[in-house]
């Protein structure tokens, strides 16, 4: 439909531009009302929520020396990607429900949108980084801490990340979003993504088939190594000697590995709606009632990875007392012990 024919469906009487001087202007539609506001406050708090706990994430692991191993390394990551859609995909989009109209121009659109790629697909990242870290951890344990070290892990991130945005940016160009003489657009004042259909089979099999079937596939091994050492600790359970370390040992494991499947069934929870809608829409553009819904709900999944990855742990509840009462500032507070309670 043509810019013309939309604006004459428009009652005569209520039509407002984003840029009234602009012929070529989107129609503005500002949303109020009480159930409105009520909507926006909401996801308001949802925001400040996201970036307020996966801030206490990244100066945990950041600030306390004992933290600093390769799995709350993956954590970190994850949580950097987390705050990014917090901080400025969740604001962006909240404002995009108030008032549909985009003033910041084709670059400030472009930013926008790589930001938004870039979260989802590097939390994807560190959260299949982390279900091989658990894989080799179970499997493996007593070469884990040769196979996988903080430098070795730090790479990893950063060759996942390279490696995703070069994708982001390829994957954009095609659908003509990277540069602003090739952004596509109905009217002056939107910001709007078009997937062209052979893409949203890519980014299908891509950002979502692959790494979900590979973080299954590891979840799969971490459960039957759990039920074998499940076993193994029965049959040394009269041992008096080894009673306590069998299960200490089975007791982390069996975490590590609930943990993981919880994480995997929110992620699923959180994408599958969004990949299967996009697999019969064309067009997904950014302020239909069918991209809002299902966008908010993968970015629900950045404000549940820190309470999935780290509220459940005693070290991250220690970490976050003590940094919001200050203690962080005292000298040596960085060498604290963190894990006072079996981990």
């Amino acid at each position: 439909m043509s810019i013309t024919a939309y604006q004459h469906n428009m009652t005569s009487t209520a039509v407002q531009y984003c840029f009234p001087e602009d012929n070529s202007s989107c129609i503005k539609e500002v949303r109020t009302g009480t159930g409105n506001i009520f909507l926006f406050i909401l996801l308001s708090c949802i925001s400040v929520c996201t970036v307020f706990l996966n801030l206490l994430v990244i100066i945990s692991i950041s600030h306390f020396k004992q933290l600093h191993t390769p799995t709350n390394l993956l954590i970190l990551s994850l949580a950097v990607a987390d705050i990014l859609v917090g901080l400025v995909v969740m604001p962006v989009n909240i404002m995009g429900l108030i008032n549909n109209c985009w003033y910041f121009g084709n670059m400030a659109c472009i930013a926008v949108i790589v930001i938004n790629y870039f979260s989802m697909a590097s939390s994807l990242c560190s959260v299949m980084f982390i279900a091989i870290d658990r894989y080799i951890a179970v499997n493996d344990p007593l070469n884990y801490s040769i196979k996988i070290t903080v430098c070795k892990t730090s790479v990893f991130i950063i060759s996942g990340w390279f490696l995703f945005l070069l994708y982001i940016f390829i994957f954009l160009n095609f659908n003509g979003h990277l540069l602003p003489s090739q952004i596509m657009v109905i009217c002056h004042g939107e910001c709007v993504i078009y997937v062209k259909y052979p893409w949203i089979t890519v980014d299908l099999i891509v950002i979502f088939v692959t790494p979900c079937s590979i973080i299954l596939i590891l979840y799969s091994f971490i459960f039957n190594v759990a039920r074998r050492q499940s076993i193994a600790v029965r049959s040394v359970i009269n041992s008096t000697s080894n009673r306590r370390r069998a299960r200490v040992s089975f007791t982390s494991e069996t975490k590590a590995a609930k943990t993981l499947g919880i994480v995997i069934c929110v992620y699923l929870a959180c994408w599958i709606p969004f990949y299967l809608s996009s697999l019969l829409v064309e067009n997904i553009y950014s302020f239909s009632v069918l991209w809002t819904v299902l966008a908010w709900l993968v970015y629900i999944n950045s404000f549940m990875n820190p309470l999935i990855y780290a509220i459940f742990y005693p070290w991250f509840r220690a970490s976050a007392k003590n940094i919001l009462t200050c203690r962080i500032f005292q000298s040596s507070s960085s060498r604290l012990n963190m894990f006072q309670e079996n981990f």
